[in-house]
């Protein structure tokens, strides 16, 4: 049973035994409520929280909307419409406004009772007294401080699992971890609870029930009548490896970034008080909510044609796809961060391209010796241009689109920065139809295409059955040809967004992602390849989310690179790990530079501010 005012006890034994067991002595029900006279009370959770989203909370407004927070008193028939509370525990609201009167005016719709602090009160309504128990929840952080339910949040574990101290009531390391403390009578406070994970939807993700309470001295600012019962510091998860681990699953639930972690008596659908899911509540940049980043996922066929990439058929492509999307959201909450509702992620099923560039300077970017010919068929037709000595690959560019915009086609050259082994950057033309699909780039019917002794040529043909040939450290900053012709054709020309484009394979072995990133000054950012084997990793290595942690954090690098290998973090370089301790894990100093670096104030925002909404009224 509780123990009395500031003492500390274990928690209670097993919840389910000891519900009969106070049932049966008369102190209280399996449900987690009072047995005595049950039906005669309305059992509240004081309305702390804000659930329209406005900044205040609840029981502070003048104007409160619909909502099982409140109990709502049935209207009578008779003729008899008076009515009273008496106490300071609840408030009266008469269509969502508080009420003083003491008789229900004609007009009235709804009638409701709404708790504003804990305690006990009464209620005489249309000729009924009833007793109004009113319970309060005050969440409370690692470090014993209170979380605010209107102002602030819970926020997604980015601990790995760890075993509770002897004195699970204790301060903590744990930044994301919250104990919910239950105030009310003695009579009144419940043995057990339950703990609802939700979605930004309001659907239910999980539960964790019975959850038992254990005795605890009341925080400062709790009336001394009042008596206090904790949980033990309750991890919101993000998924089930985390939320099943056995060192944490009696205290673990999963939610969803937006939504919602909701603590109420067992068999009650009124909560008691909970928070909002959102970004670490704090971080060098301050408490972060929520941001939003927008893909666009390309899945390209090995050939025109031909399967896509991953699923065997194209719905079962967008359906690995989807969840590949909301899999990365997930990790990403941890931070605040998320690719939106997987199902209005632009997900796009394509052919790879037809040869449409032509890249002058290829590699190594040497300038032209003089008297040599670049020479080119766009769709059958041949175009031919002379490149003087010392023209170096952005020039020889220019004066290629020049003649192929003659010839009638569409002409963009894209600059590419100086690879480690090149004397200039290479070029790249780009042609396409005047309709906008991408023209048909062809060598000359005879002869190379180019005949210059140093400036070299080199059309961009994607041919995926072989692999895609990827970079490596020397053109990393480029991109090899074969990458530049199929990204450079998928581009939308907006760089806010982040374009996901899924191969079957790369080339050679060993590598399942890889980035384009705007630290590097390349004329490809913001893009990210997978292969099918990225899918097939799954949660031991999260292929997708850790290329999206490059392109968010603007850095190539990994921790591991310079520093103690640390494999339960998304970004470590080579970790492969399908439990709790494998690489999913984000540090709040990474969160605040993927916000600095890709945030609303960054040259590119891929971030954008996503506020809260209403639960079930997701914007």
């Amino acid at each position: 049973m509780i123990l009395a005012r500031g003492e500390r006890g274990r928690p209670f034994g097993r919840a389910l035994a000891l519900g009969v067991v106070l049932a049966a002595a008369g102190q209280g029900s399996p449900e987690g409520l009072p047995a005595a006279q049950a039906d005669d009370r309305i059992v509240l959770g004081v309305d702390r929280d804000d659930d329209d989203v406005d900044g205040r909370p609840d029981a502070e407004q003048d104007v409160v909307a619909p909502s099982t927070d409140l109990f709502e008193l049935a209207l009578p028939k008779g003729k008899d419409r008076t009515i009273e509370v008496r106490g300071d525990v609840a408030r009266l609201l008469v269509d969502g406004r508080p009420f003083a009167g003491s008789v229900i005016p004609a007009g009235a719709k709804r009638v409701a009772l709404q708790a504003v602090r804990a305690g006990r009160g009464e209620v005489k309504a249309f000729g009924r007294t009833r007793t109004i128990a009113a319970i309060d929840v005050l969440p409370i952080d690692g470090q014993g401080q209170r979380v605010d339910p209107a102002r602030s949040h819970a926020s997604l574990e980015r601990t790995p699992p760890e075993r509770l101290p002897a004195d699970p009531y204790a301060k903590s390391t744990n930044p994301d971890a919250v104990r919910f403390v239950v105030v009310a009578t003695r009579e009144d406070l419940p043995p057990v609870v339950r703990v609802t994970g939700r979605a930004p939807s309001g659907a239910i993700v999980d539960r964790l029930e019975p959850l038992m309470l254990g005795a605890v001295a009341c925080p400062d600012g709790v009336d001394a009548s009042l008596a206090c019962a904790s949980t033990a510091p309750i991890r919101v998860v993000p998924d089930e490896i985390d939320r099943n681990h056995p060192t944490v699953r009696d205290r673990s639930v999963r939610a969803e970034l937006g939504g919602a972690v909701e603590l109420a008596l067992i068999s009650d659908v009124r909560k008691l008080g909970g928070l909002r899911v959102a970004g670490p509540r704090a971080s060098p940049l301050g408490p972060l909510v929520r941001y939003r980043g927008v893909l666009r996922v390309f899945l390209v066929r090995p050939r025109p044609g031909g399967p896509p990439p991953v699923g065997g058929d194209d719905a079962g492509a967008m359906v690995l796809a989807r969840a590949d999307v909301a899999q990365a959201s997930t990790l990403w909450g941890a931070c605040g961060v998320s690719f939106g509702p997987p199902a209005e992620t632009e997900i796009t099923i394509v052919d790879p391209p037809r040869p449409h560039l032509v890249a002058l300077g290829c590699d190594h970017g040497l300038p032209a010796a003089g008297g040599g010919k670049v020479r080119v068929r766009v769709d059958g037709r041949e175009i031919a241009v002379t490149m003087e000595k010392g023209t170096a690959p952005a020039g020889a560019a220019r004066v290629l689109a020049t003649a192929i915009a003659s010839a009638g086609f569409v002409a963009r050259v894209s600059d590419n920065a100086t690879i480690a082994a090149g004397a200039r950057g290479s070029s790249d033309v780009l042609v396409r139809r005047k309709s906008g699909e991408p023209a048909l780039v062809e060598p000359p019917a005879s002869g190379p295409v180019s005949t210059d002794a140093l400036l070299t040529a080199c059309i961009g043909r994607v041919e995926l059955e072989d692999g895609l040939q990827h970079f490596n450290d020397i053109d990393a900053i480029a991109g090899t040809v074969e990458e530049r012709a199929l990204i450079k054709a998928l581009d939308d020309g907006d760089p806010s967004t982040i374009e996901v484009i899924v191969v079957p394979s790369f080339a050679g072995s060993g590598r399942i992602g890889e980035s384009f990133i705007g630290a590097d000054g390349g004329a490809v950012r913001n893009v990210l390849i997978t292969d099918r084997a990225a899918l097939r990793a799954d949660r031991a290595s999260f292929a997708l989310a850790h290329e999206l942690g490059h392109v968010l954090l603007d850095d190539p690098g990994h921790p591991d690179d310079f520093g103690r290998d640390t494999p339960t973090r998304l970004m470590d370089a080579d970790a492969a790990n399908g439990t709790a301790f494998g690489p999913r894990r984000l540090l709040v100093d990474e969160c605040a530079r993927a916000l600095r670096q890709s945030g609303p104030m960054a040259a590119v925002p891929l971030l954008r501010p996503w506020p809260l909404a209403p639960l079930g009224k997701e914007r």
